[in-house]
This record gives C-alpha cells, sequence and structure tokens, in this order.
C-alpha cells in the first residue's frame, strides 16, 4: 500500500511513539497518588480555583477545567494541523491510500458506540456516555507498537497513525454536535466574526502567527461562553493556519506543528492523563467492573474497536474498495486493530464531557477506559509479538 515513509512522518511517529511512554508515566503516578496518603492534596489540587486575566476581564476555572478546557484546546489545536496537513499533502490526500484507514476508522468508531449503547440502552442518564469508546489514543498506540521496533512494517505503522487521526476527526465532530451545552447567540456570533477575521489573514496568507493568536485567544474566550466546548476554538483556529502550495514554499502550519509538539506531547498530554486518571481503587473489586458504565466502556474499546476495525477492514479489501498495508497479513492487521482499543486520553476526555453534570459517573468512566486499554494493550502487544517473532 505504501513504499515511500516521508521525513515528517519518521518524525512524527518517533515523537508519538516516545509521548506515549511518557503518557503511561503519567498516569501510572497519578494512579499511585490517588491511592496513597496523599490523595487529598491530589484532588484539593485539582479543585482548586485559578482567576487568569486582567481587571474583571478573565475567567476563574478550576485547575482541572483549565487543563481540560485551555491546555486542550492546544492540543486540538496541533491535532487539527495534523489532519489538514494529512488531507493536504499527507497519506490521506491520496484517496486510494487513505481508504482503508477511513474505512477502518468508521467500523472502529460505530461498532465501539453500539456495544456501549446495546449495555446501557435503558438508562437515560449513562446511554450519553456512547462516544467514550470510540477514540483511539495516538500516542498510547504508537507506543505500544515501537517496543516491537523494526519487526513491525512500516505500512501499519502508517495504518494506525491515518487510522488515529480520522478518530480524533470523528472525536471532534461528536465534541461539536453532541456534546455542547445550551447555546448563546450572541457569543455564537462573536466566534463566527473571529473565523472571519482569521479567514481574512489566511486569505491574504499573513506568515505571521501572532496575529492568528490574538484573534484565537479572543476567540476561545467566546466559545467557552457560548456553549460549545472550548477545545473546538482550538480546531477552528488550526483550520485556518496557511499551509504551502510548494514543497519548496515556507508553510506557517509545518513550522507550527514542528514547535508546539514537543510541549502537547511531553507536558500538555502527561498533564491531561495525570489530571484525569487519578481514580481511587479502594473498595474495587470485579463487580465493580460489570456496572453499566464501566462495562459499556470496556467492551466497547476491547472488543468493538476490535471487532469494528477489522471487520469494516476485510469487508472494504474484499469487495476491492482498499487494499492491504504492504507486508502485512490478516493476523498482523488484526494485532493493530486490537491496538486501536487504546483509547485512554480521548476516551477520558470525552468521559468528562458527557457526565459533566452526571459526575458520579466519572469513576466508573476512568476504570473502564483504563481495564479496556489496559486489555487492548497487553493482547495486541503479545499477538504482533508472536505474529512478527523471528
Amino acid at each position: 500500500m505504501i513504499k515511500n515513509l516521508s521525513k515528517p512522518f519518521k518524525w512524527f511517529f518517533q515523537l508519538e511513539a516516545a509521548s506515549g511512554l511518557v503518557l503511561l508515566i503519567a498516569a501510572i503516578v497519578a494512579l499511585i497518588i490517588s491511592n496513597s496518603n496523599f490523595n487529598e492534596l491530589y484532588f484539593n489540587s485539582l479543585n482548586k480555583y485559578l482567576f487568569i486575566g486582567i481587571n474583571n476581564f478573565g475567567l476563574k476555572l478550576s485547575v482541572h477545567h483549565w487543563i481540560n478546557d485551555a491546555l486542550m484546546a492546544i492540543f486540538f489545536f496541533f491535532v487539527t494541523l495534523e489532519i489538514k496537513r494529512e488531507f493536504i499533502q499527507g497519506e490521506l490526500s491520496n484517496l486510494k491510500k487513505a481508504l482503508l484507514p477511513i474505512i477502518a476508522a468508521v467500523g472502529g468508531m460505530v461498532v465501539p458506540a453500539l456495544f456501549y449503547i446495546f449495555i446501557n440502552y435503558d438508562n437515560t442518564d449513562t446511554l450519553v456516555g456512547w462516544a467514550i469508546p470510540s477514540a483511539t489514543d495516538i500516542a498510547f498506540s504508537l507506543g505500544v507498537l515501537s517496543l516491537l521496533g523494526s519487526r513491525v512494517p512500516i505500512s501499519l505503522k502508517i495504518f494506525l497513525t491515518a487510522l488515529a487521526i480520522i478518530d480524533d476527526l470523528g472525536a471532534i465532530l461528536i465534541i461539536a454536535f453532541f456534546y455542547s451545552g445550551d447555546l448563546s447567540i450572541s457569543y455564537l456570533s462573536l466566534i463566527l466574526i473571529s473565523y472571519i477575521f482569521l479567514l481574512t489573514l489566511n486569505k491574504f496568507r499573513i506568515k505571521k502567527f501572532l496575529p492568528y493568536f490574538l484573534i484565537g485567544i479572543f476567540m476561545w474566550f467566546f466559545t467557552y461562553k457560548s456553549g460549545i466546548h472550548a477545545t473546538i476554538a482550538g480546531v477552528l483556529l488550526a483550520s485556518t493556519i496557511p499551509h504551502r502550495q510548494k514543497n519548496k514554499d515556507f508553510s506557517l502550519l509545518i513550522k507550527l506543528e514542528h514547535s508546539i509538539s514537543p510541549y502537547v506531547a511531553f507536558m500538555i498530554m502527561p498533564l491531561f492523563a495525570f489530571a484525569n486518571a487519578g481514580v481511587s481503587l479502594s473498595g474495587l473489586s470485579f463487580s465493580t467492573l460489570l456496572l453499566p458504565v464501566p462495562l459499556g466502556i470496556l467492551l466497547g474499546l476491547f472488543v468493538g474497536k476490535q471487532v469494528g476495525v477489522m471487520l469494516f477492514s476485510y469487508a472494504s479489501v474484499k469487495i476491492k474498495m482498499a487494499q492491504m498495508p504492504d507486508n502485512s497479513t490478516w493476523l498482523s492487521l488484526y494485532g493493530v486493530s486490537i491496538l486501536t482499543g487504546i483509547g485512554f486520553t480521548m476516551s477520558l476526555f470525552v468521559g468528562n464531557l458527557a457526565f459533566i453534570e452526571n459526575t458520579q459517573y466519572i469513576e466508573g468512566v476512568k476504570i473502564g477506559v483504563l481495564a479496556g486499554s489496559l486489555l487492548s494493550t497487553l493482547f495486541g502487544y503479545f499477538l504482533l509479538l508472536f505474529t512478527f517473532k523471528k
């Protein structure tokens, strides 16, 4: 399917693989602290309120909300830059190459949601979490794949990356359409005006980031106040960043992507993991996993993901809509399909949005995400290790 690997993709893969290990460490530290004598300090620090602004213009949010609403807006800004570049000149710009990960990603979003809905169909309070098991964590999944080294064909790594990027796009659309609150027309109008200004900057191909940034700050504030989740501001801002028309042209998009990627990979995402993975395990038993929310997420991630990705991939190849990745087998593709069940970052994020008014289910979300991601990691890794064993 894919014979040549570009330098930007090599850089991206190495970055994501390393950040996956940092994410794992951050999650483990959060679990240890939240189950130690420092658990009160951990949770009290996250719930502490901070005011950021000048005089009366600003916001007072908890540390946890600053991380999830402000820092994650930068994460979504970065993700949208990646998506835009991939569609303009990356692997997703070639429809024939892109069809397999696109179709597989659709299966990987729809089937896990159906698993969750089947478990929670009779409870309207928990049914809102249907999208939680639909996302794949790029950093974690590539981090696990990187542990197998050069034995894994590069085409499978690209397939997993492209699929996870499509997953992120799906998650962005889900957040925008399904997890927004009561909308404010006045603030929505201000968002539109801000976006028009950004499009104007793009139209005139302004290559300095400062004007985009200044407008983006105001647009984030307007988005937060509008009822749409604040991270969507990062998506809107990134969509207006100009990209080069020819390989030798200067690209503000490429420059920004390379500039902020280390901060996103090694600061923002681990900080999010540290702030959201902490859950008390006291009193935890097997019966806890059988509750509707954790069970729906667990089955969605570990079973629904691999079934959806593999089923849709198999069907698309058999009817000749798509091609198998180079040097891969159905068993190796199945191993990668299992790894897509590592939801972690995005699943926790969507879970926080889904149960923002029913916080009693958040603990169940964390348990389901951690359990589903752990099972997907172990089964996917050892199956691929067996498949590529020399």
